[in-house]
């Protein structure tokens, strides 16, 4: 378990703020490097143009005449939740603009890998699509693409993930990570870029006199699907993000979301009223999710195209039920992990400067979950590696990494040193993927561990929790708490608002063998609920505890109650 170091933020200007927000507001935006009401909760007005974007006249050039020659469009997804909420918002945009011939499909995870392989082309042959538009992947299927072409498709790629040396051969590339793109922010999801290309293609449409009522359909009945793929993937969220994801969480909050999205909610024992950001990183999107990972996406996309509220809900349960197998899967791999590290740490609480870790028997689906949560652990970057499907030698990867160690860049600084020890990767700075042969596997572990120790220093292996400082006895109530739920989206680069303090403990229990209940006591004598979710290390707490802790509504006690959050607690 890495050791943890609670940091508060250094103080910032206050800014210019109107009276109604409050002073912990302020001073928590401030810290965030917002200084006034525009930056702190930017609308959609502020938006940055399309027209920034480099390659999108040319996807909108595509788009409308394929519309307009009524071709059968081909809409590819990715198997994660913001490849299923761009295909399904690219399908739904699509039909809203005009066109009438469009499907869609997305690779099994199992059967095809990741991305547009050139085995799964010759599949969707039999769909005999005359343009296809790849969604959250494409930018490094270089294969995939050339084997489209060579059929006679043409190809649009819309994707965010940083390219490689080459570019795929498409007739027309949406990404804002491509080479020579100056569009502002690098960080949109593979949703967002997508709804990107719609509002371009929707103005241009606009130009042509297209729509008998000269403005065109309403794009933002999509931002469900933008804010919930957004959040999914845990991109930071800047300004021109947090702008999609707060207007599409206000549809989600007022009921106006997707008939598929209302369902997943009321099965997922969510408030409609209070869906918050962390709702849909922790309860949507693992549900979402669960379909790539252990069955196949295509269930997760029809839930979000579908309209038919009966259907929906059946589906919802569905995935209910698909999350639960994998939280149970996840839990014991990632036991089977936590033993493997222990046995292999050179030291008593030692832990390697990178952990790859194997299993023969791993579900390839689960690994990014078992990858996330050792890292957490550890604070170290990790790899977990299974079987691309069971019995074969060939396995996929997924990584995770720390602050200041960029793991795409990474694997792509081992795969210039070593020529054909990776078989491909592709990712983000914080999150990658990968294959390899078995055989290859120690020797890349040894590659990618001499490569963590060449790019590390010894204080970026520290773990550190950043708090916003402790909480005066006022603030430590319900208007306070219901303020915060409200005041995000918090997520990756805006982080939720995080407190720390010193208090003693009044009653402490174990809930259900690995969670602490607990009763904390401010140096005023104010008592406070609190829960430490997978606190409990089979130790008693001690009586004065420094706590980190996030402040929120006791929703199962309603009223004024409030609770902490506890995310860190160590003795004071």
């Amino acid at each position: 378990m890495a050791s943890m170091q609670i940091v508060r933020r250094a103080p910032a200007a206050a800014g210019q703020w109107p009276e109604q927000v409050p002073a912990l507001l302020q001073r928590i935006y401030a810290a965030r490097g917002a200084h006034d009401l525009a930056s702190a909760q930017p609308r959609l007005a502020q938006l940055l143009p399309p027209q920034q974007l480099q390659g999108i006249d040319a996807a909108v050039a595509l788009l409308a005449d394929a519309i307009a020659g009524d071709k059968r469009i081909l809409v590819v997804g990715d198997f994660d939740c913001d490849g299923a909420t761009a295909t399904a918002l690219a399908v739904r945009g699509l039909r809203l603009l005009g066109a009438r011939n469009v499907v869609h499909a997305v690779p099994n995870r199992i059967v095809h890998g990741y991305g547009l392989s050139v085995g799964l082309v010759a599949e969707l042959a039999a769909l005999q699509p005359e343009l296809l538009v790849t969604v959250d992947h494409g930018i490094a299927c270089l294969p995939g693409v050339s084997a489209a072409k060579e059929l006679g498709w043409q190809v649009l790629v819309t994707d965010h993930h940083l390219p490689g040396a080459q570019l795929p051969a498409a007739d027309a590339i949406v990404n804002p990570n491509q080479p020579g793109c100056g569009f502002p922010s690098k960080v949109l999801a593979g949703v967002g870029v997508m709804f990107y290309v719609l509002l371009a293609l929707r103005a241009q449409l606009r130009r042509s006199g297209a729509f008998a009522d000269g403005n065109g359909p309403d794009l933002s009945v999509l931002l469900d699907l933008v804010a919930v793929g957004t959040v999914a993937d845990l991109v930071p969220l800047d300004a021109n993000n947090r702008a999609l994801v707060a207007a599409g969480l206000r549809r989600l909050r007022a009921g106006q979301g997707s008939v598929g999205l209302q369902a997943l909610i009321a099965a997922s024992r969510r408030e409609a009223h209070k869906l918050s950001a962390s709702d849909i990183g922790f309860a949507l999107a693992p549900r979402i999710n669960a379909a790539g990972r252990l069955e196949d996406m295509a269930l997760g996309i029809e839930l979000l195209l579908t309209d038919d509220a009966v259907q929906a809900q059946q589906i919802a349960q569905t995935l209910e039920s698909i999350n639960s197998e994998r939280r149970a899967v996840q839990q014991q791999m990632t036991d089977e992990a936590e033993a493997a590290v222990a046995r292999a740490q050179p030291g008593v609480g030692q832990a390697p400067i990178a952990a790859c870790l194997f299993d023969p028997d791993w579900h390839p689906g689960v690994i990014g979950l078992v990858a996330s949560r050792i890292k957490d652990r550890l604070y170290r970057p990790t790899i977990a590696f299974a079987p691309a499907e069971p019995g074969s030698a060939r396995l996929r990867g997924s990584a995770r990494s720390i602050a200041g160690f960029h793991i795409r860049d990474a694997l792509a600084a081992v795969n210039a040193a070593h020529p054909g020890l990776i078989e491909k990767f592709g990712g983000h700075a914080m999150a990658a993927g990968l294959s390899l042969e078995q055989s290859h596997l120690q020797a890349f572990t040894q590659a990618f561990q001499a490569e963590a120790a060449r790019q590390l220093a010894p204080h970026q292996l520290q773990a550190q929790l950043l708090s916003d400082g402790e909480l005066a006895e006022h603030e430590l109530d319900a208007t306070h708490a219901r303020a915060l739920r409200a005041a995000g989206p918090w997520g990756q680069g805006f982080e939720e608002p995080l407190f720390d303090g010193v208090f003693a403990v009044a009653q402490w229990k174990v809930l259900k063998e690995r969670h602490l209940k607990l009763v904390l006591r401010t140096a005023a004598g104010q008592l406070l609920n609190a829960i430490w979710f997978a606190g409990w290390q089979g130790t008693p707490p001690a009586d004065r505890m420094h706590v980190a802790y996030r402040l929120a509504e006791d929703d199962f006690r309603g009223g004024q109650a409030i609770q902490l959050l506890v995310e860190h607690a160590q003795p004071a």
